[in-house]
C-alpha cells in the first residue's frame, strides 16, 4: 500500500462527508452523520481484521459516501421504496468513491475491489465483504438503534433487528452482544436473537 496516496484517498473521502448537514452527538460531540459512520467503520472494520486490506479500509470509509444527496423522501415508503433507495444509493457511493480513487491513480483493478465490498458483492461467500457488513450492522447498532426503535417501536424493530442480525457473521454477533447498550435495547436484541 502506498501510505501517502492512502492518507490522500481517505482525505478527500472525509472532505466530502464531512459536508454531511445530517448530525450525530457522538461522545458529547455533534459530529456530521456520516463522517462519524466512516470514522467508526474504519475502526470496526481493523477490530474484526487484524490485517484489513487497502480496499477494505477505502471500502470502509466510502460505505456511505455523501449519502445524504440521496434524500430517502424520493421513494415512496415501506420496504420496497427503502430497498430501492438503497440499492441507488449503494451505486452512487461506488460512483464518487471510483472517482476519487481514479483522480489519484488508484488502477482499475483496485478501484473495482473497492466497489466489490461497497456493493456487497458476493456476501455469503467473500469473507472481507462479510467483515464489511458486520461493520456496517454494529455501526448501526452504535448510531441508530435507539433512534430507529424510537420511531418504529419495539415490535417493529425486532423485526428489522432479526433482517440485521442474520447478515452476520458468529464474530459479528458476538462483538454486538458485547456492546453497550441500555436496558430497553438490550431486551430488543434478546427478542430479536430468540
Amino acid at each position: 500500500m502506498d501510505r501517502f496516496r492512502h492518507e490522500q484517498a481517505v482525505a478527500a473521502i472525509d472532505a466530502a462527508n464531512a459536508d454531511d448537514p445530517d448530525t450525530l452527538e457522538w461522545l458529547g460531540e455533534s459530529r456530521p452523520k456520516e463522517l462519524l459512520h466512516a470514522e467508526l467503520m474504519t475502526r470496526w472494520v481493523r477490530r474484526l481484521d487484524p490485517d484489513p486490506t487497502e480496499a477494505q479500509l477505502l471500502a470502509a470509509r466510502a460505505h456511505h459516501l455523501r449519502r445524504w444527496a440521496l434524500h430517502r423522501s424520493a421513494y415512496p415508503e415501506g420496504r420496497a421504496g427503502y430497498l430501492r433507495w438503497r440499492k441507488e444509493c449503494s451505486r452512487r457511493h461506488q460512483a464518487d468513491v471510483a472517482a476519487i480513487l481514479a483522480d489519484l491513480g488508484y488502477d482499475p483493478v483496485e478501484v473495482a475491489r473497492v466497489q466489490e465490498i461497497i456493493g456487497k458483492v458476493d456476501l455469503a461467500t467473500d469473507p472481507q465483504v462479510q467483515v464489511h457488513e458486520d461493520a456496517l450492522c454494529l455501526v448501526f447498532l452504535q448510531t441508530q438503534f435507539t433512534a430507529l426503535a424510537d420511531r418504529l417501536g419495539d415490535d417493529k424493530t425486532v423485526e428489522v433487528l432479526r433482517r440485521t442480525i442474520a447478515k452476520m457473521s458468529p464474530r459479528g454477533r458476538s462483538e454486538a452482544l458485547e456492546l453497550p447498550l441500555g436496558d430497553r435495547e438490550r431486551a430488543i436484541v434478546g427478542r430479536a436473537l430468540a
